[in-house]
């Protein structure tokens, strides 16, 4: 399984949410690029970049930090946040994104969708994010009647490779991964599957790394930004 460190990126600075609440932030680096350095000094093989300002606009708004970001590491990352037309993705590949994150569009828009993954492969990840098992969508403000495992399995119709899943319940809470609704997820499709939310020990990551085969990546936000494992120590946990 491959360790994503998270940088998401509000007001131009690296923070965390706790549940996916706006109000609930925690600023951690007033430069989001000293982050991505860091991780990436540390070995970081992916990044997993989060415009949190442009999924809340509906556009891009911080892809000038996303170029300095790819200009700064060597290793690759993805980004996602309001991207939500052609242009939008883009846009981020252009600012230095190997892959796009696209979650609200993907739900909403199947001509987009399946535009997107025609044009770009996959360098397209799917985010499907739930709270109480249903989808969230623009930026987790709005909730949408379909179950998350309804939409993977949906989605995995029209040609997703990779989707991204996230119990927003658990995001930044470092209380443990949402495991029956991965594998309920894993379950529901023959995608490759990032789980994000929840991680706070190196226990959790053992447990991610034996779960369904499906699951080849985890995002890690604030449990590094608060140190409690280094991503050295992350990288081996998986790989046990």
């Amino acid at each position: 399984m491959i360790l994503y460190p998270a940088i998401d990126i509000r007001g131009g600075q690296a923070v965390r949410l706790l549940e996916g609440d706006y109000a609930r932030e925690t600023i951690y680096d007033a430069d989001p690029v000293d982050a991505a350095t860091r991780w990436a000094g540390e070995g970081a093989e992916f990044l997993h970049v989060v415009d949190l300002d442009g999924a809340k606009a509906g556009e891009p708004q911080n892809l000038d930090a996303v170029e300095r970001i790819a200009n700064a590491v060597e290793c690759p990352i993805q980004v996602g946040g309001g991207l939500r037309d052609a242009e939008s993705v883009q846009h981020a590949l252009d600012a230095g994104a190997q892959r796009v994150v696209i979650g609200t569009a993907a739900l909403k828009d199947p001509d987009f969708l399946q535009a997107t993954i025609a044009a770009h492969g996959d360098r397209v990840v799917v985010s499907v994010d739930a709270r109480a098992g249903k989808v969230a969508l623009e930026g987790w403000t709005t909730a949408g009647q379909e179950t998350a495992v309804d939409a993977v399995a949906a989605l995995s119709e029209r040609g997703v490779a990779r989707f991204l899943f996230t119990a927003i319940e658990q995001d930044g809470t470092m209380e443990g991964p949402a495991l029956d609704q991965l594998d309920e997820i894993a379950s529901s499709t023959s995608a490759q599957v990032i789980a994000s939310g929840g991680v706070g020990t190196l226990d959790h990551l053992t447990s991610l790394s034996s779960s369904a085969p499906q699951l080849d990546g985890v995002i890690v936000g604030r449990a590094l930004y608060e140190q409690r494992f280094t991503v050295r120590e992350a990288i081996e946990a998986l790989r046990r």
